[in-house]
C-alpha cells in the first residue's frame, strides 16, 4: 500500500516537472526562433539584463536590429502566448468539469465566438480602439454566448425528455451558435474594409505584433480567473460524481456552476480580446492529460496550466518558420491539431450520449 502511494505521489510530482521543462524550453524557443535566429547565450544574456535592470550591451546596434533588440521585441509575444494558453486550457478544464463532457471547450460551446463577435461589433459600431475597451465587450459577448448555448441545449434536451442540457445537445448548440456568430462577424468585416484590414490577422487568432500595452491590461482579469479556477478544484471533483452525490457531500452545485461560468468568462473574454479566437486548446490539452492525472482536478489544473501555454508557444514558433518570410497565426495551427482530435472524440462517442 505504501509503495502504491509513493508511486502515485512520484507520478504526481514528475508530470508537472516534465511539463514545466517543456514550457521553459518552448519559451526560450519563442525568444530565439524567428525570421532572425538568436543564439541561446545571447537570449540568456538579454534576459539577465532585462531582469536585473542593467543597461544594454555596449555597442549594440540601434533601431531594433541587434540580437538583444530582437529578443526584447519577442518578450511581449512570448508572455502573451503563455497567458492565452493558460487561460484557454483552464477554461477547458472548467467547462468539461461542470458539464461532465469531454467535448466541452470554450471554442466549441460558443464562448470564444461570442467574445470575438462582440469585439468586432464594438469596433465597428461603438468605435472601440483600445484593448481595455475590447475587454469589457469581450466579457459581455462571452457571457452571452455561454448563456445562449445553455438555453438552446436545455430546450433541445427537454424536447427529448431529458431534465437538463445533455452533452450532445451542448456540443450541437455550441457548434450552431458559433457558426452563426462567426457568420455575423465576417459579414461586418467584409462590408467594412477598414475594419477588415485592421483585424484580419487578429480574427485568425494570433499572438504576433503585440506589445506590452496590449498584454498588461488583461493580466488582472486573467489572474482573477486563474485563482477562481483553482478554488473550484474540490467542487469539480464532487460534480464528477454527479449532482446528487455532490449535494450529498454538502456542495452547492448551482453556485459551483455559476462560479465556473464567471471564471470562464474572465479567462476567455480577456484572452480573446488580446489575441483573437484561438481554438481547440481547451479541448485538446485537458483531454490528453486526464489519462495521466486521473479524476483529481487539482492535478489536472496544474498540469494544464503548464501544458496549454507550451502548446500555444510551439504553435506560434512553428508558424514563424513554416512559411518564411511570412507567418501562420498560432490559432490556425492549434485548429489543425484540435480538429482531428475533436473528430476522434465524436467517433469514439465518449460523453456524448443523450
Amino acid at each position: 500500500m505504501r509503495r502504491r502511494r509513493g508511486a502515485s505521489a512520484g507520478r504526481a510530482i514528475l508530470l508537472p516537472l516534465i511539463l514545466g521543462a517543456v514550457l521553459l524550453a518552448a519559451a526560450f524557443a519563442s525568444l530565439a526562433v524567428g525570421a532572425r535566429a538568436v543564439p541561446l547565450p545571447d537570449v540568456l544574456d538579454t534576459l539577465g539584463r532585462a531582469l536585473s535592470g542593467a543597461p544594454a550591451a555596449p555597442g549594440a546596434p540601434a533601431g531594433g536590429t541587434g540580437d538583444e533588440a530582437v529578443v526584447l521585441s519577442r518578450m511581449p509575444r512570448t508572455v502573451l502566448a503563455v497567458v492565452v494558453g493558460a487561460a484557454l486550457g483552464l477554461s477547458g478544464v472548467l467547462m468539461q468539469g461542470v458539464t461532465r463532457n469531454p467535448l466541452a471547450d470554450p471554442g466549441i460551446l460558443g464562448v470564444n465566438a461570442g467574445a470575438a463577435c462582440a469585439v468586432v461589433f464594438g469596433i465597428q459600431f461603438l468605435g472601440l480602439a483600445s484593448v481595455g475597451a475590447y475587454l469589457w465587450v469581450a466579457f459581455l459577448g462571452a457571457a452571452a454566448g455561454m448563456v445562449l448555448v445553455y438555453v438552446l441545449a436545455g430546450v433541445a434536451s427537454r424536447a427529448q425528455g431529458a431534465s437538463g442540457p445533455t452533452p450532445l445537445a451542448l456540443a450541437l448548440s455550441g457548434a450552431a451558435l458559433s457558426a452563426g456568430l462567426y457568420s455575423l462577424m465576417n459579414a461586418a468585416l467584409v462590408t467594412h474594409q477598414d475594419t477588415l484590414d485592421r483585424f484580419r490577422f487578429w480574427q485568425l487568432g494570433s499572438v504576433a505584433a503585440r506589445e506590452w500595452d496590449t498584454v498588461l491590461p488583461a493580466l488582472p482579469f486573467l489572474a482573477a480567473g486563474v485563482l477562481l479556477a483553482f478554488g473550484l478544484a474540490r467542487p469539480l471533483d464532487g460534480l464528477a460524481m454527479g449532482d446528487d452525490a455532490a449535494r450529498a457531500l454538502g456542495q452547492r452545485v448551482g453556485l459551483t456552476r455559476v462560479a465556473a461560468g464567471v471564471a470562464v468568462v474572465l479567462l476567455c473574454g480577456a484572452s480573446t480580446a488580446i489575441a483573437g479566437p484561438v481554438g481547440f486548446v481547451g479541448l485538446v490539452v485537458p483531454h490528453a492529460l486526464r489519462r495521466f492525472t486521473g479524476p483529481d482536478h487539482r492535478r489536472l489544473l496544474v498540469s494544464t496550466l503548464l501544458a496549454a501555454p507550451a502548446l500555444v508557444l510551439v504553435a506560434d514558433v512553428l508558424g514563424r518558420v513554416i512559411l518564411l518570410p511570412g507567418e501562420i497565426p498560432a490559432g490556425v495551427l492549434t485548429a489543425l491539431v484540435g480538429a482531428p482530435v475533436f473528430v476522434a472524440l465524436l467517433r469514439r462517442g465518449k460523453g456524448v450520449g443523450v
